[in-house]
């Protein structure tokens, strides 16, 4: 986003009120809500990571739509659900309840004052199923505003190309793709440590899930990273380098650009009060 007068800010922060009345009242007004987390991202990513990759992220890919769109972003919610990181010093985390209850009611304000549509933009994967429980209980209450939730890092067609499978499938948490990221986005942050840890190095059977289970996908496990990591990493970070970085970064604006295309051409929301009975 710019603030030197070339272009509009695409933040609704950066509004004043009358301008925001103006904005919101739009046909087809969209607000992206980014989220990420506060949470240890083993000894070489910093602790906002996921709050880091969720704004800089849609920051470009509103950069490249059309300034004519009515979407503009959100305050980063930086603090979310991360109980599975407990134990790391640094780590904070919300309850459940509570990130529930924040979107319900920032949310129905929205929806009071016009919005139609509300993306909740998250980069976080340990709370993709609390956002969309709470979109659900948000969009039951709020029938003229549609809510949409959705995660940084699914669907984006190409990452089987950039990433290994077994990284791609296993390196959940400060391996290889978010420390290439990281390094392209704000290489100051990055430690010097590249750490292969969790699963793929423990000879423990009691640390790998059962035959058939997974950390993450058709039958996942509520699962702990002290369980499986000394270092805070369930992953291989050891090929990281800014170039993978850039090709992700890459990836992920131009997927996210063209769903937001598509929804800014739709009519999402369909209309009625079906919502209501």
């Amino acid at each position: 986003m710019s603030g030197d007068g070339q272009q509009p800010l695409r933040r609704l922060e950066c509004m004043r009120w009358p301008e925001a009345a103006l904005a919101l009242e739009r046909s087809g007004s969209t607000l992206v809500w980014p989220f990420g987390a506060f949470e240890q991202h083993g000894p070489q990513l910093p602790l906002l990571t996921d709050a880091l990759f969720a704004e800089r992220i849609l920051d470009h890919v509103l950069e490249g739509m059309p300034h004519t769109l009515p979407i503009w972003a959100l305050p980063t919610q930086r603090i979310g659900l991360s109980p599975e990181h407990r134990g790391f010093p640094g780590t904070l985390s919300l309850s459940a309840e509570l990130l529930i209850r924040l979107v319900r009611e920032v949310g129905k304000q929205l929806a009071a004052q016009g919005v139609q549509r509300l993306v909740l933009f998250n980069a976080h994967g340990g709370q993709i199923g609390l956002l969309q429980a709470a979109a659900r209980e948000l969009a039951a209450e709020t029938p003229s505003m549609a809510v949409l939730p959705c995660f940084l890092w699914s669907g984006v067609p190409g990452l089987d190309s950039l990433v290994p499978a077994h990284e791609l499938a296993h390196g959940l948490h400060a391996g290889l793709a978010e420390t290439s990221l990281m390094l392209a986005l704000e290489p100051s942050l990055v430690g010097e440590q590249r750490p292969l840890d969790g699963d793929h190095v423990s000879d423990s059977a009691a640390a790998r899930p059962p035959e058939g289970w997974s950390l993450e996908g058709p039958a996942p496990l509520a699962w702990f990273t002290a369980d499986l990591s000394q270092s805070g990493v369930v992953g291989d970070s050891r090929g990281a380098d800014a170039t993978l970085g850039h090709q992700l970064e890459t990836a992920l604006v131009s997927h996210w650009q063209g769903l937001f295309t598509s929804l800014m051409a739709s009519s999402w929301p369909p209309r009625g009060d079906r919502r209501r009975v």
